[in-house]
């Protein structure tokens, strides 16, 4: 009799990860050729963050980002320090049904792509100001969460993309170091619920994770730098 193989499901994620980060690859070529010739002003992009447009009535950045792009509101990112084309990608997408926000999407289709890559080269250079985990019982879960991922689960080590500090790779992942616990959890949610789909692996990921192994890896996450 014919013995079957049934591929584990780490296998399986592997393959499914190889596949989207190969498309992700395609689309980052295409969008680094696409790029303008002019390079982005971070100094216009400081000023429009700073001062936003009245005559639009586009508000500062700022008010909701904080000051150099570090928010003080757990619910909104802290943006500092963050992957420039990553940036751009993200106020490109709340542009389209893969990200949607009642306030950024108002505000992004406000902004022309200079605009958006003049902003996005401006918080890429900002300091980031230290963020910390809140919870001892949990942080040793999110650490192997982190670190190792959960290979009964099929879920991959966020280190593996998102770098072993969370300093993000160029293009295809965002730097997580020092990010805010609740907003973290708000986009795992989002990925899993499918509220954002602008990430075929986040939203493969999400779906496997609970709401406590969640919750554990964002506090990790947060004191990371």
């Amino acid at each position: 009799m014919n013995r079957v193989s049934v591929p584990s499901a780490n296998a399986v994620f592997v393959k499914t990860l190889l596949v989207a980060s190969l498309a992700l690859s395609s689309v980052a070529g295409a969008a680094e050729a696409q790029r303008p010739a002019v390079k982005p002003d971070a100094a216009k992009g400081a000023t429009l963050y700073d001062s936003g447009d009245t005559a639009r009535g586009l508000p500062a950045c700022l008010s909701c980002h904080g000051a150099n792009g570090n928010s003080t509101m757990a619910a909104n990112p802290k943006l500092s320090n963050q992957i420039e084309a990553y940036t751009h990608k993200q106020l490109v997408d709340f542009t389209t049904p893969q990200r949607v926000n009642p306030v950024m999407t108002t505000y992004a289709k406000m902004l022309t792509d200079e605009e958006k890559r003049n902003v996005a080269a401006y918080l890429a250079i900002q300091k980031t100001k230290q963020g910390a985990a809140k919870s001892k019982d949990t942080v040793e879960l999110g650490r192997k969460i982190y670190r190792g991922g959960i290979a009964e689960k099929g879920v991959a080590a966020c280190a593996s993309c998102h770098g072993a500090a969370a300093g993000g790779i160029p293009i295809q992942y965002p730097r997580l170091a020092g990010q805010h616990q609740d907003y973290t959890t708000a986009q795992l949610v989002a990925f899993r619920t499918g509220a954002r789909s602008n990430s075929p692996q986040m939203t493969t990921l999400a779906q496997r994770l609970s709401d406590a192994e969640m919750k554990a890896v964002a506090d990790y996450i947060a004191g990371l730098r």
